[in-house]
């Protein structure tokens, strides 16, 4: 490497050191570019060498990690320290959700093989590599009262609250089977509230969703309250017989109260699960 290109790779080392000093793990293309005055190629050959060496990772095109000593032998960050740059960058509102969110609730006993995130319509493509994966969802409906700001190393992160959680594991069913959502709701429940349940649901539209938490809740938890602060919702809306699993077939006991057809054996089950990275 000639004498140019060295200096080039030192002074990007040394602002990105700089980015670490501040708390930050991640960075763009585009800022390096707005700092430095070198050409493309010579700054895409400079982030080569980085990762080569094992001290930044691509998370996606323009977007990468900080690699820190304590997880070099993983190559890649856990996604909560650097999901928060990743949405501002792509300047897309989130929640991390489903059981990515549970789990930060303690509802989900080990971190979950992919980490969930829900934003606005459209999503962007979804991340899968060795390393990393994440999914990305989306939804047309927004409910900022169930996002809540939770506290990472790097900073904080939007998570839904435990109630949107329990409403969305219902409203994303094709991703789970109906036993590994009540597995996550035994626990979940315990986190939950009457108030914030009752303001979330009041705006979430999916009602399918409602009647089937609201019929778990009652039925299977035994959470009485909870159960019927989604009864009340209920009433204000037209509503028909759905059936508990949509993996089912719609054959089964009709409860009068939520018109939800118990077409599936509740019991808990274990996740399939990996440990953090």
């Amino acid at each position: 490497m000639n004498t140019q290109k060295q200096a080039y790779y030192n002074y990007i080392e040394r602002y990105l050191d700089n980015i670490r000093s501040k708390g930050r793990y991640s960075f763009t293309l585009g800022e390096l570019q707005k700092e430095f005055d070198i050409s493309y190629r010579a700054l895409k050959q400079s982030l080569y060498r980085l990762k080569s060496k094992n001290k930044i990772a691509q998370v996606r095109q323009g977007f990468y990690v900080i690699i820190p000593p304590e997880y070099s032998q993983q190559g890649m960050l856990p996604p909560s320290l650097f999901i928060d740059d990743l949405m501002n960058s792509l300047n897309k509102p989130y929640y991390v959700s489903l059981l990515s969110a549970a789990a930060m609730f303690g509802a989900a006993h080990q971190q979950p093989m992919e980490y969930t995130v829900i934003t606005e319509t459209p999503a962007p493509r979804s991340i899968t590599n060795k390393k990393l994966k994440i999914t990305f969802l989306s939804k047309s409906d927004w409910i900022q009262d169930g996002i809540a700001k939770q506290k990472t190393n790097a900073g904080y992160i939007n998570v839904s609250l435990p109630e949107l959680t329990a409403l969305d594991l219902f409203s994303y069913s094709h991703r789970f089977t109906t036993n590994q959502i009540v597995t996550i709701l035994q626990e979940l429940v315990e986190k939950m509230k009457v108030v914030n349940l009752t303001k979330i649901a009041g705006q979430y539209s999916n009602t399918a969703s409602i009647q089937r938490l609201g019929y778990i809740l009652e039925t299977e938890l035994k959470q009485q309250k909870l159960a019927d602060s989604l009864w009340k919702i209920l009433e204000q809306r037209n509503y028909s017989q759905i059936p508990l699993s949509t993996k089912k077939e719609k054959k089964g006991e009709a409860d009068n109260r939520w018109k939800v057809i118990k077409n599936v054996q509740i019991e808990s089950v274990a996740f399939s699960t990996a440990p953090p990275i």
